[in-house]
């Protein structure tokens, strides 16, 4: 009989973690969405008006969009850990974000570059998209490869800093 009531009590506790998990998330991926649109602003405003190199541009938009993305994360998803040491915490979001960078920079350049690209294996395909929906290739190739590039980056972020930056978070 105690044992039943025990093992009741675990799936109970393991369901309920699983929600809060699947909240948090959520709500990651809504402050990553915000972040998206920070990114993804910056980026053009860098490339199309400043004239920056997209590289340049990206790491720019990139540590932008962490920024807003660590505030977000602190008051909102993980507001937990407010009483946490705000330099360790951003320090450990840091170095997650710029191993982040680093994987992002890398999938944005050799997606442009590669594959959406001027001479990229779906270049004629992003070209002709390009042309139905009123864009230049050159700026819906660097978008989409930014698209590629969030896209994956999110899930790297999400893990790593729910398992380090905030593992304290129950």
């Amino acid at each position: 009989m105690e044992r039943d009531s025990f093992l009741q009590l675990r799936s109970r506790a393991m369901a309920r973690f699983g929600y809060r998990e699947i909240e948090r998330f959520l709500k990651f991926s809504v402050v990553g969405a915000l972040g998206a649109v920070i990114d993804f602003g910056v980026l053009n405003l860098l490339v199309q008006l400043a004239g920056f190199p997209k590289v340049a541009a990206n790491a720019c938009s990139f540590t932008t969009a962490v920024i807003s993305n660590f505030i977000w994360n602190r008051l909102w998803v993980y507001p937990e850990t407010r009483g946490e040491p705000l330099r360790k915490q951003f320090g450990q979001f840091f170095i997650v974000n710029l191993a982040g960078l680093f994987i992002n920079t890398t999938i944005f350049y050799i997606s442009d570059r590669y594959l959406l690209g001027k001479n990229g294996l779906l270049s004629d395909q992003t070209a002709m998209l390009a042309g139905l929906i009123g864009m230049t290739h050159f700026s819906l190739a660097y978008n989409g490869a930014k698209v590629i590039a969030t896209g994956i980056v999110l899930f790297w972020n999400f893990f790593v800093n729910r398992l380090w930056t905030f593992r304290h978070v129950c």
